[in-house]
């Protein structure tokens, strides 16, 4: 394997708590190379998960965080000016293509719908990516793998995936797992004890019922780990959840008062 490759290897097992087949399921669609796309709510486990099966299939890794500024060429790539003239640099998705890597296109509906449009020739029988500036017809690695992610809640007029998209893609739900599984995770990833992670995690279900009443999202396992790793590292409980579970939320008063309530519930 090439340096160049090695390079996006993920040398240690990342820490993940399957919930259900998921694993099988990822494994059968990168057997056949299949485009796969994860769909949840923020911080639920779906890049943890993408680094966990890399590191399972041996495969590097080439993630990339899609933002609205992001243009095709930010992909694929671009001339650059150097000391002996014009060079041409691979972007991420073009360099994934290259060596065989996993390409991971993170929150992918973030990205202007002209820039996704890019990977529909590798999301196909065709499995190529043309470099028009550069005339060069890229056939992708026969190890190449192209995986999104998004969140459907925050789906809109102006910012969901046009069907021509999504319909090059096999699709994995993921969600908050249930609490006895996400007790275990927070637990396992910080090294509080059961009953404080098991707190934490219900302070969260508390938070999520209020979805749609409030607040626009529920606190993520990912903000559950901030608060037990601030936990214990010494923080006074209700500082660490305000800071973590209550503050990063909202700003409206009234809200924070309620989940600071609930916080004082179990922590008070």
């Amino acid at each position: 394997m090439s340096a160049k490759t090695e390079q996006y290897k993920i040398r240690k097992e990342p820490y993940y708590r399957a919930v259900g087949n998921e694993v099988d399921l990822y494994q059968a669609a990168y057997s056949a190379r299949m485009p796969v796309m994860l769909k949840g709510p923020t911080g639920c486990g779906k890049s943890r998960f993408v680094e966990y099966m890399a590191y399972k299939l041996g495969r590097p890794l080439i993630t990339v965080a899609c933002n609205e500024d992001m243009t095709a060429s930010d992909l694929i790539g671009r001339f650059l000016l150097d000391k002996d003239g014009t060079v041409w640099q691979d972007g991420p998705l073009t360099t994934a293509a290259r060596i065989g890597a996993i390409c991971y296109l993170d929150e992918v509906v973030e990205a202007r719908q002209d820039t996704t449009v890019v990977i529909h020739p590798l999301t196909d029988h065709r499995r190529t990516l043309p470099l028009d500036k550069k005339g060069e017809l890229i056939e992708a690695h026969e190890d190449f793998q192209l995986v999104i992610s998004y969140n459907p809640g925050y789906q809109s007029l102006m910012k969901d995936l046009k069907q021509s998209t999504k319909q090059r893609f096999a699709a994995m739900d993921f969600d908050y797992p249930e609490a006895g599984i996400e007790t275990e995770v927070v637990a396992q990833e910080t090294g509080v004890d059961a009953e404080t992670a098991g707190k934490l995690v219900q302070i969260a279900h508390r938070a999520r019922n209020l979805k749609g009443h409030g607040l626009d999202e529920g606190i993520s396992t990912r903000l559950l780990v901030y608060a037990a790793t601030l936990i214990n590292k010494g923080v006074d409980p209700l500082a660490a959840c305000s800071m973590t579970l209550v503050r990063p939320l909202t700003d409206d008063p009234d809200m924070r008062d309620t989940l600071d309530a609930a916080v004082s519930t179990f922590f008070g």
